[in-house]
């Protein structure tokens, strides 16, 4: 859910730490259906080598980790989130025990090389998790991804691409709408994603819808989960982060429950594809 970072830097005004803490504390699980949906459906345990692009703070590696499958996460676009990656997947850096199956590197995929010593492709399966379809420019940033790394993939690999569901199923488009000013990019929550996997010399093999409704304590911490998203850096650009929060709060009013809780209910669609 955070589409800004290839396409235009975060504005300036915005505490970069604080937002990927709130992104890892507060945001990522919201995701946790998609990502197990995925890995049960792959398969994905002992034998299977991952390949994460925009990782985020990790928690769909480490899932994938608990399977036992060998994890690599890379994501150039936010250090304060990898940081946060790497605290959970490579432990050796704060003092304890290392995981020599989990590895966090820095750098655009272009920088990946095979790490196997055999000369085969080092993945069996790559994942790119943050939904796309919600700014303009943000599937051609993908499938420049997605092409770097096809090639370090095994020929047929699944590589997993995800989506926003219809408007009328996700209730957050609706907030999204309300805040994101018409001169802003667009939030249509079209995901494309057959498109990209295409353009990237991909090719389609199936794929899924997973309900995964965003609930939060309050309004303070559904701001604080939205605003980590990214979605709204160019309102926030336009005008300022106090702003934007304000008028968040008020969108968000909607879906506030009598004890005081936020529940938005939500669809995401994810893609499988093959590599050639």
């Amino acid at each position: 859910m955070r589409q800004h970072a290839e396409l235009a830097g975060p504005p300036p005004q915005v505490d970069l730490r604080a937002r990927a803490r709130d992104w890892a504390e507060i945001q990522e699980r919201m995701l946790v259906p998609l990502y197990e949906a995925v890995h049960e459906r792959l398969e994905v345990g002992r034998g299977t080598r991952v390949l994460a692009l925009g990782c985020g703070s990790g928690l769909a590696l480490l899932m994938a980790a608990s399977r036992g499958a060998a994890v690599t996460g890379v994501d150039p676009c936010s250090p304060e989130r990898l940081a946060l990656a790497r605290r959970r997947l490579q432990p050796e850096a704060w003092g304890t025990r290392a995981r020599a199956d989990a590895r966090v590197l820095d750098g655009p995929v272009d920088d990946l090389t095979d790490t196997s010593g055999t000369g085969t492709p080092a993945y069996t399966l790559v994942t790119a998790f943050e939904p796309i379809g919600c700014l303009a420019g943000d599937s051609a940033a993908l499938a420049g991804q997605l092409s770097a790394a096809a090639p370090l993939a095994e020929r047929g690999a699944p590589v997993v691409l995800a989506g926003w569901g219809p408007p009328e199923r996700c209730a957050t488009s609706s907030v999204v709408r309300a805040v994101v000013r018409p001169a802003d990019p667009p939030a249509a929550l079209r995901d494309g994603l057959e498109e990209v996997a295409l353009s990237a010399g991909l090719r389609p093999d199936g794929s899924g819808r997973v309900a995964c409704p965003f609930g939060y304590a309050g309004l303070d911490s559904a701001v604080r989960g939205m605003l980590s998203t990214g979605l709204f850096d160019a309102a926030i650009a336009a005008s300022d982060e106090n702003q934007v929060g304000k008028e968040l709060t008020e969108a968000l009013h909607a879906h506030q429950r009598p004890d005081g809780t936020v529940w938005m209910p939500n669809v995401f669609r994810y893609l499988i594809a093959r590599t050639a």
